[in-house]
C-alpha cells in the first residue's frame, strides 16, 4: 500500500502510560438521519510512538499502518500542537 493513500486521522491524546503507545480519542459529527440534529461520537484509538514523545492533551496526527500488535494498527504521523501543562 502506498503511504499517500492512507488515511489520517487527528485527535487528542488521553493516554501515554504504556511503552511506545498512546491512546487518542477521535470525535465524529454525524446527522441523526430522522431529526437531523449533528451527534457527536467518539473512538479511542491505540497508536504506535517510537519515541515516546506525545504526551497527555496533545493534538496529534496519526496514520494507518501494518498491524503491530492485537490493537495496534496506527503510527504517530505529527504533533500538531504540545499542552503546557499536564492534564489530569
Amino acid at each position: 500500500m502506498n503511504r499517500n493513500f492512507r488515511k489520517i486521522f487527528s485527535g487528542i491524546v488521553v493516554s501515554d502510560k504504556m511503552q511506545k503507545t498512546i491512546t487518542v480519542v477521535v470525535d465524529i459529527y454525524k446527522k441523526d438521519p430522522l431529526y437531523g440534529k449533528r451527534v457527536k461520537q467518539s473512538k479511542k484509538f491505540h497508536v504506535h510512538d517510537e519515541e515516546q514523545i506525545a504526551k497527555i492533551g496533545d493534538l496529534v496526527n496519526f496514520m494507518e499502518t501494518k498491524p503491530l500488535s492485537k490493537t495496534k494498527r496506527f503510527r504517530l504521523f505529527k504533533i500538531l500542537t504540545h499542552t503546557k501543562e499536564k492534564l489530569k
